[in-house]
């Protein structure tokens, strides 16, 4: 079958880079979030205080943070066809940049889409928002709500990619483990 491609995606603040963190100390081989750094260089560089959901406002040219992370998850992508591991995670996927782009209401050409019909992934897993367990931070600027909204344009752009999504229980990490890699078959 070749190297396997897993996302593992969902909103802010559900639990997913949890859940990569475990994959990872359980020996998989994993690709972790970047946009958080990004957000963060980009709010020491911006001038604004208040609370504000979207980190474009802090950035000079949102275009171009946008062409960014999608240059970084496309590295990823690229860089997990070098590896030599059966399997390989992502800490959320190419398509997400245009799921996001589309919660912001900004407009793409063929320069996002194109990487998005390439670099196809075996499977992605869609964590949902969990109230619960949602808490914002300085790299996570949504709220619950905007969180909720940003889940539906994640199931919307990979639907419209061909994926279809398995939505992840709402469960104890360990358990949420379980639940991918049993639905992978790796155990």
């Amino acid at each position: 079958m070749g190297k396997q491609k897993v996302v593992i995606t969902g909103a802010p603040g559900t639990g997913k880079t949890s859940i990569v963190n475990g994959l990872e100390r359980k020996g998989f081989y994993c690709f972790h979030e970047i946009i958080r750094d990004m957000t963060s260089k980009a709010k020491q560089e911006g001038q604004s205080e208040e609370h504000i959901s979207n980190p474009l406002v802090f950035v000079e040219d949102a275009l171009q943070f946008n062409k960014d992370l999608l240059h970084g998850r496309t590295a990823h992508y690229r860089a997990s066809l070098q590896t030599n591991v059966p399997i390989s995670f992502f800490d959320r996927g190419i398509p997400d940049v245009l799921a996001y782009m589309d919660f912001f209401d900004q407009s793409y050409g063929k320069e996002f889409t194109e990487p998005c019909e390439v670099h196809r992934y075996d499977m992605v897993f869609m964590v949902p928002p969990w109230k619960e367990i949602y808490v914002s931070d300085d790299e996570r600027l949504e709220s619950f709500e905007e969180a909720e909204d940003i889940h539906h344009a994640l199931m919307n752009t990979y639907t419209q990619f061909g994926y279809n999504p398995i939505e992840v229980p709402k469960d104890a990490v360990h358990k949420r483990i379980d639940f991918i890699l049993e639905t992978l078959k790796i155990y």
